[in-house]
């Protein structure tokens, strides 16, 4: 397979590197295996001769143009972490090359594939339009907010949705490149994990911050306060809308916009974090542990802890 990474001023040093790294250890590993094994042919493209990452480091790509012959295009993050900064640069002229590479590769039925702040950069470019798609999961307001015809799942790690793959914050470039190669290899894709001390992260939701997310929006940061300040109450999306002073519906619409998920989610998003820690720091019991977060049978909090962060209650308390 011919893969195109794309490398411009300001991408994310270790985006990039994980990308190619995870590449060239699936070349070498590739012998390893009794099955034929596939390979991976990575050039560097970018718009200029030389590109400045966003650690310092001067990288020299090739022209744009090579990766019109690319079976995969790769786009690694911006190195940026404020959601204003990033969106400038993402609708501005200086990434307008490779907004345009990216709609032309998918005009000739490229895949493409980038993680964290890049899938700001196909989204930008028209090509998630339609499509379901993860990003970094700080980020999902500002994404959502932005691109409301992409169906994101913050989430997921990684979503692959007709060509176009994404994946989620930072370092799920390790992530995006494993999926690469695992499409085409699930063995040697479980190798190189191996070989990388790479574990399996298939949801993003383990690692989410409900608290951050909520400061996105004056409405939902206040419903977010209130909310655990009852923690260990039964709970009422009307009640908490007449508390915080709104209507239930501009509650719901608040939350759904910024989260993008209902109140009753994100309260019990709140309720296993709360229980997630209490687990990691205390030696408190699951019963006493599922009352302080407002659930009456400890059954119920175990198997929320499982569906949402993956993980047992005696795994969570083995890992403080």
């Amino acid at each position: 397979m011919k893969v195109a990474v794309v490398v411009y001023d300001g991408v994310f040093d270790s985006g990039l590197s994980a990308v190619l790294d995870v590449l060239n250890n699936a070349n070498a590993l590739g012998g390893q295996l009794h099955e034929s094994s596939p390979t991976w042919d990575v050039t560097l493209v970018g718009p200029r001769p030389k590109a400045r990452t966003r650690a310092g480091l001067l990288v020299a790509p090739e022209p744009l143009e090579l990766a019109d012959t690319a079976d995969l295009l790769v786009v690694p993050a911006l190195g940026e972490s404020d959601p204003s900064a990033l969106l400038d640069h993402v609708g501005g002229e200086a990434s307008r090359p490779v907004r345009g590479l990216i709609v032309r590769a998918r005009a000739r039925g490229t895949t493409v594939a980038s993680a964290c702040a890049g899938t700001f950069l196909l989204a930008e470019a028209g090509v998630l339009d339609g499509l379901r798609a993860t990003t970094s999961w700080w980020l999902s307001p500002a994404f959502r907010d932005r691109y409301p015809k992409v169906e994101l799942d913050h989430s997921r790690m990684v979503i692959d949705c007709e060509g176009v793959i994404t994946a989620g914050a930072a370092f799920g470039h390790v992530d995006l490149a494993l999926a690469i190669v695992r499409s085409a290899s699930p063995a040697l894709a479980d190798l190189v994990a191996r070989y990388l001390v790479v574990d399996e992260r298939p949801s993003q939701a383990a690692y989410t911050i409900p608290s951050a997310l909520a400061q996105s929006d004056p409405t939902v940061a206040a419903f977010e306060l209130w909310t655990r300040e009852h923690l260990a109450e039964p709970i009422g999306i009307p009640e908490a809308a007449r508390a915080i002073g709104v209507s239930e519906r501009t509650l719901q619409r608040a939350v759904r916009r910024t989260v993008g998920t209902s109140p009753i989610r994100f309260v019990q998003d709140l309720r296993i974090e709360r229980a997630s820690h209490l687990l990691r720091t205390t030696g408190l019991s699951l019963e006493t542990i599922s009352r302080k977060v407002g659930y009456e049978h400890p059954n119920t909090l175990r198997v929320l802890l499982r569906e949402r962060t993956g993980k047992t209650t005696s795994a969570l308390r083995d890992s403080k």
